[in-house]
């Protein structure tokens, strides 16, 4: 059972890649990271028009566990990037990537969460959002939050450093 669940969640992921190839999404970029492993992906992120991020180009890995699409999988920006909704360490708190079922915490309803019906193509467009529109409520990085709330001239100069480091490491 293990095996199919393997064998399945690999055909499906490597489905995905393929249409996100085949009709690809304005500011996303996706490809595997060894042709062998179907379950970790590099991704370029095009910070948002209209955005602190325009212009940037975000790399970011995600790692997918042998069970998806029943378990979410895990994103972390290589990239630096500074938000309230992504930890200093690059990795991603977003509602779609947290696990199914209910929030201890209540802060989300079990519809934002994990479901296996999302894609890549939609957790990769929920982040471009996320970065248009950081939810400073269910922060992962603290002082990006409070800057974002009480000092936004530094936090737009923190921001355009990130994007600047971004064109420089092309």
């Amino acid at each position: 059972y293990t095996r199919f669940l393997m064998d399945a969640s690999a055909l499906l992921l490597l489905k995905q890649l393929r249409e996100l190839n085949r009709h690809p999404v304005e500011g996303i970029s996706a490809g595997l990271i060894d042709e062998s492993n179907p379950y970790a992906w590099n991704v370029i992120l095009v910070g948002p028009t209209d955005t602190l991020y325009e212009g940037g180009f975000f790399k970011a890995r995600l790692d997918f566990p042998k069970d998806y699409p029943i378990k979410p999988p895990k994103m972390k920006f290589v990239s630096e990037i500074w938000h309230p909704n992504i930890e200093k360490n690059g990795d991603v708190c977003i509602s779609i990537l947290h696990e199914p079922g209910v929030d201890q915490f209540g802060y989300e309803k079990a519809s934002e969460r994990w479901s296996p019906v999302q894609s890549v193509e939609s957790i990769l467009l929920s982040v471009l959002s996320m970065l248009s529109d950081p939810n400073c409520d269910s922060a992962a990085n603290i002082d990006a939050s409070v800057m974002w709330r009480d000092d936004r001239p530094a936090f737009k100069k923190k921001v355009s450093e990130c994007v600047r480091k971004t064109l420089e490491d092309m």
